[in-house]
This record gives structure tokens, sequence and C-alpha cells, in this order.
């Protein structure tokens, strides 16, 4: 047999036994849980040669059989692993977080988060050698941060930094497959299974950890994380359109001016163009709107002013908003104790630098709402159109809806708050 005939046999062997260890991982998760089966069945294998790696499309797991067989032999538990790592990548929708802005500590902040999962199920066959490691590094963080999620470590992670050292140990204790840019997943959604998919695939498995999670067995973990996953979480950019007017701006209307007779009369004429420019055009865009900020004790200064820092960073770079605007941002509790009317951008700067709470009593919501009724009947407003409420959603609310929209803006879930009216939006911000 020649030289190329015996690299083929042996090129073909390595990738049986691969595709072998692959269908026993699998068999040995669907086995033990049985809620994963779903997710199991959509995702495909692919073998690549000397890819040299691991990598998920969130369609295919593509490997190299090589490597597989490498890391099998070092660790019997490695596919078992793999499989679990990448899978939980996915159903807590980690590659779709287009939100998060460092990649890289949101990469580092899945991996920790899918592994302490993974260790709390305690799957014997998922074992591996860096698992005590991995433990230590994790009670290590939860001084920082307690429950353990992608989200929660990415906020430590933002806020505290990390070091060049352990970034590299991160990273080598706990990472798995090479994540691709999230970015690509916007560039080429033909290539994977959708996000809806993949949160049909999540919401499936949420409904049967339900009683599973009862059980023990790592289920409290990842019952938060999968909730997590399953959140509601709005564009704060997107809720503040919801208030655009129709209005005035000066500048020219490219839809109505005629750039070819305005040159020709200064080229034929000197100064004197056929056709004047417009100065103005008619543009929806947000001009007013209230935002009021609950100064009840639960309410921190710094959870505040992140929120107005996070207002005034989309209203001083986006195109949807009136140079001129009419907002009014209001302190209150159980009372209004503050009303800061701003009129441009750079008075809600100078508003930040010296932004300091007051209150911290008990919270009502209804005199916030009684008071933007008298600016309304004031003539103070000439069509407000929303009112945006930063609150923990402890407080009595109003019975009755005003003539304007209402989003109670919530920075977490709390489950135990009461519920908000129906005639208002409740939102869970992204921090």
């Amino acid at each position: 047999m020649g030289k190329t005939a015996q690299n083929k046999d042996s090129e073909r062997a390595i990738g049986e036994y691969a595709k072998k260890v692959m269908q026993l991982a699998r068999d040995t998760i669907t086995v033990r849980f049985r809620f994963f089966d779903n997710a199991l069945n959509k995702l495909n294998l692919t073998q690549v040669k000397n890819f040299g790696g691991y990598q998920c499309d969130g369609k295919t797991l593509f490997y190299d059989p090589e490597c597989l067989l490498k890391d099998y032999v070092n660790e019997p538990g490695f596919a078992v692993r793999l499989y679990l790592h990448v899978m939980f990548h996915y159903i807590f929708m980690h590659p779709f977080r287009f939100d998060k802005e460092n990649e890289e500590f949101w990469n580092i902040a899945c991996d920790i988060a899918v592994e302490n999962i993974i260790l709390e199920m305690e799957l014997e066959g998922a074992k591996m050698m860096r698992d005590e490691e991995e433990r230590i590094i994790i009670n290590r963080l939860r001084k920082w941060v307690p429950a353990i999620s992608a989200d929660k470590l990415y906020r430590e992670f933002m806020v505290g930094g990390i070091s060049n050292d352990s970034k590299k140990k991160y990273a080598r204790v706990f990472a798995m497959d090479i994540h691709r840019e999230r970015e690509s997943y916007k560039e080429k959604p033909e290539t994977f299974l959708s996000e809806e998919d993949w949160q049909k695939i999540s919401k499936r498995v949420k409904a049967e950890l339900e009683s599973f999670s009862k059980a023990g067995e790592g289920g409290e973990s990842l019952y938060e994380n999968i909730s997590d996953a399953n959140k509601t979480r709005y564009d704060y950019d997107a809720i503040l359109k919801r208030f655009c007017v129709e209005g005035e701006e000066l500048k020219v209307n490219d839809d109505e001016f005629d750039y070819i007779y305005y040159t020709y009369g200064l080229e034929k004429y000197g100064n004197l163009p056929l056709i004047e420019p417009l100065e103005y055009s008619l543009s929806k865009k947000v001009k007013e709107f209230v935002i009021v900020l609950d100064t009840s004790a639960s309410c921190n200064g710094e959870t505040v002013r992140k929120f107005l820092k996070k207002t005034y960073d989309i209203l001083s770079s986006s195109a949807s908003f009136f140079k001129a605007v009419n907002i009014h941002i209001l302190e209150a509790d159980r009372k209004v104790w503050e009303d800061i009317k701003i009129s441009s951008m750079e008075e809600f700067n100078a508003m930040l630098d010296k932004f300091k709470l007051s209150g911290f009593g008990a919270t009502d919501f209804r005199p916030a709402f009684e008071y933007v009724n008298e600016l309304i009947n004031k003539k103070e407003f000439t069509n407000l159109k929303g009112l945006v409420y930063l609150t923990d959603g402890y407080g009595i609310y109003p019975s009755v809806s005003p003539d304007y929209d209402v989003i109670f803006a919530f920075m977490n879930d709390d489950k135990n708050a009461p519920k908000v009216p129906n005639w208002a939006i409740k939102v869970v911000l992204s921090e």
C-alpha cells in the first residue's frame, strides 16, 4: 500500500473515531438532561482538517478531528464539555448581545458564566483537570459578583477592569472554542440559525427547566442565566424616539432644493442664485419630554448619574433630536423636590457636572404626574409626547392614564416589585 493511501486511511480512521467521540458526548448529555435534546438536534457537526480548534456559527459546530482526539485522550470529558460550552453560549444568546461594546471583556465573561454552570451541573462525563482552578477563580469573583452571569461579570469588568495577566489566565482556564466576532453575525445571517430560532430553543429549555431547577443539580444558576438571556431588552434610543413630533429645523431641504438652477445662477449672474435654498425642513424628532428620577433610598446617586449620562450621550449624538429642546428632569419620591429645565445639550452637560440627588423618602408616583399636568396647564409644553420614570418600581401608581406615553424604566428586573399599570410600558434597560 502506498504512502498516500496509508495517509488517507489514517485520516479516515481519525475522522471516524472523532465522529464517534462527538456522538458519545451528545448521547451522554441527552440521557442526563433531556431538555437539551432540541438544541442538540439543531446543532450540526462538521470536521475541518488542520483547523486546530473549535468554532460554532449557531448552526454548525466546526471541529478539527485530530485536535479533538488529542484533547479527548488527555481529557476524557473534553467532548462533552465542549458540546455544553458551545451550546450554552447560544442558549444564553451570548453571540447576539450587540449592546456590549468591549468584545474582549464580553467573551471572557461569557466563558466564565457557562463554565460556572457546567461545574454546578456536576456531570461526571464533563469533568476536566482544570475544574479546581476554575472553582478557585469563580469563588474569588463571587466577592464582587455573587450571582455569576455573563451580564453581571461584564459589568464588573467594565467598572473595575481586568489586568493583562488576568485576561490571559481567564482565557487559558475558561475558553473552549474560538468565538466568532459578533459583527459577523450581522453580516452573514444566512449561515446560521437565526437569533429568533435560538430564542425559541432557549425559551423551551427555560420552560422545561422550571421543574428541573427544583431538583438541584446546578439548576438554580442555569435557570438564572437562561432567565437573564430571555429578558426583553430595549434600546434606550428607540424608547426616546417614541416621543417624536414633527417640527421645522433650519437647514437645506434636499428634497426640494435644485442645485442645478442654483449653481447656474451663480455662474451666470455672479452672486445672484436663481433659487434660494429653503431655510426650513420638516422632520420628526424629539423636542420635549419629561424624565422623572425616583429619589427613594433604593435608587442610589451613581445609578441615576449613569442613566442621565446615557440619556445625554444619546441626545447629543443622535440626529433624531432637535438642537433646541424642552426637557424637564424631575426629582421625586413622595413629592417633587426639584425641576431642572433643559433647553439645549450644553445645559444638559453642565447639569451633569453638578447634579446631586434630593429626597430619599418613600415613593409615591402620583405627585410627579400631578406636577407634569400642572406644567401642561401652564402651557409649559406645546406637545408633550412622553415621560420616562426611572425607578425600582416600589411605589403607588396613578389610577388614571395621562394623555402622553409613560415608560417606567427599571435598571434591574425585580419580580417582587408591584406590577405597572396596563396603560404604562415597563422596560428593563440594558446597562
